[in-house]
């Protein structure tokens, strides 16, 4: 009579065989190379997610600490009647010259608009967002620059929204102005719609990025909310609650301008 489960040693290898059929495993002593590492990848595939989702978070805290400290100093800041007037701020923190190599690579951050139908409610869970090539790595020295951007009406808005916006071209752009408040000498800036700003070694400006481009990091979203979300997703349509990470930049916003001015 055939035995049901023979199991027999031969090179210092044991094979389980059932009813004279390998059941296909093959088990060394003190195990395969790939079943060590099998361990391993297992690891990989539980730490490579939290490690992006926090890079992304810290993202957030930057973006929180650059705005922090423009609207710190109001004098030589963002004219608190623009931010006012804005529906989306978007914040690009430590942007390096080294990351718009041939346009091929760029810089990264977050934007958060006011919600309701016309941007006249609370400010978002923010999107993770991207800035690409244009004249921005000619406009940039060798250390961090931070950039912040007001998208200032609906069209805007609905522009950066769209899968891709280019400066110039999709929305007009112009270099913010700096001060406590806007005056008539700014009129070519208040038809604009976004307004843009550098910092540099300490150093804060409007700054021109008219050829650059903006869009939505989807893959820095999906780090961020463990799903795939686009920016309009995130922003306009409500999909997620703000993470943790991004409260304290949600409630500068709120508590710097809680209402829209038309």
């Amino acid at each position: 009579m055939r035995p049901d489960l023979r199991t027999f040693r031969s090179s210092g290898v044991t094979r389980s065989i059932r009813s004279g059929t390998r059941t296909g495993c093959i088990h060394h002593e003190r195990g395969t190379p790939v079943q060590k590492c099998v361990p391993f990848a297992l690891c990989l595939l539980l730490v490579l997610p939290s490690f992006a989702q926090k890079k992304e978070e810290a993202r957030l805290q930057e973006s929180y600490t650059v705005l922090k400290e423009i609207l710190g100093t109001p004098d030589k800041g963002i004219p608190r009647d623009l931010l006012d007037k804005a529906a989306c701020v978007v914040i690009y923190p430590s942007v390096k010259k080294a990351g718009f190599i041939v346009g091929a690579e760029y810089g990264r951050g977050a934007i958060t608009c006011r919600t309701g139908e016309n941007f006249n409610g609370r400010w978002s869970a923010p999107a993770m967002f991207a800035l690409e090539g244009g004249s921005v790595g000619l406009q940039i020295g060798g250390e961090a620059t931070d950039f912040v951007l007001l998208v200032m009406n609906d069209k805007g808005a609905n522009s950066v929204m769209s899968s891709k916006v280019k400066l110039g071209a999709d929305a007009s752009a112009a270099a913010g102005p700096v001060g406590r408040t806007t005056s008539a000498e700014t009129d070519i800036a208040m038809k604009a719609e976004i307004l843009s700003w550098s910092r540099a070694r300490g150093v804060f400006g409007g700054i021109s990025l008219e050829g650059s481009t903006m869009r939505s990091d989807d893959g820095g979203n999906k780090s961020l909310y463990g799903k795939e979300l686009t920016a309009k997703q995130i922003v306009r349509e409500g999909k997620v609650q703000t993470p943790d990470s991004a409260k304290p930049l949600i409630h500068l916003l709120q508590q710097t301008s809680p209402k829209h001015v038309s």
